[in-house]
């Protein structure tokens, strides 16, 4: 019987990226189909366990871009879709997908924020300054006096047993000074 890798994905508009974690996979054969099938089978671990799956993308792919890094630790896919368009998930069908693949947090991009930081445009910003925001100017036009009237005693304060209380006790006070007389 085969087990299944532990496999990560991500996707931009234009391609998507599949890792399938397998630490010293051994005998690795790696088949992606124009409609989408990638297909992984390999051997790893002591026992020289085979691991296999099948997945069925979202969309077509274009075969020919997709390029394959077949590491130590991992096997990385850069699979190019056939049409630059964010997928909705990375399996067809209406089914949970399987509980060994999981989003890959460290790369992935929101739809919305497509691009990264390398293209974010920030209009000309400098933040060279930002350690020092509030340095100059900002104290000078602070005012504080909010403080010092929370330091203040309240003027009406009645005093019940040992407790103290205000206009403005909480429920909680009120409720350990019924308990106390």
């Amino acid at each position: 019987m085969s087990r299944h890798p532990e496999v990560k994905w991500a996707q931009r508009p234009d391609k998507v990226y599949i890792t399938v974690q397998l630490p010293d996979a051994k005998d690795v054969k790696v088949n992606l189909e124009p409609e989408g099938i990638f297909t992984f089978s390999a051997t790893a671990g002591a026992g020289n366990n085979t691991y296999e799956l099948k997945l069925e993308l979202y969309d077509k792919v274009n075969k020919e871009e997709s390029k394959i890094n077949i590491g130590v630790r991992s096997i990385f896919c850069v699979v190019e879709k056939a049409e630059k368009v964010w997928w909705k998930k990375l399996l067809r069908g209406d089914g949970k997908a399987p509980h060994y693949l999981k989003v890959d947090w460290d790369k992935w991009v929101d739809e919305d924020d497509d691009g990264g930081n390398e293209n974010l445009d920030l209009g000309g910003m400098d933040f060279s300054n930002f350690g020092n925001m509030g340095a100059d100017g900002m104290d000078d036009e602070f005012d504080d006096s909010d403080d010092e009237d929370q330091a203040e005693k309240p003027e009406n304060v009645e005093k019940s047993g040992d407790v103290e209380k205000t206009e403005e006790t909480s429920s909680e006070a009120k409720m350990e000074t019924a308990a106390t007389t």
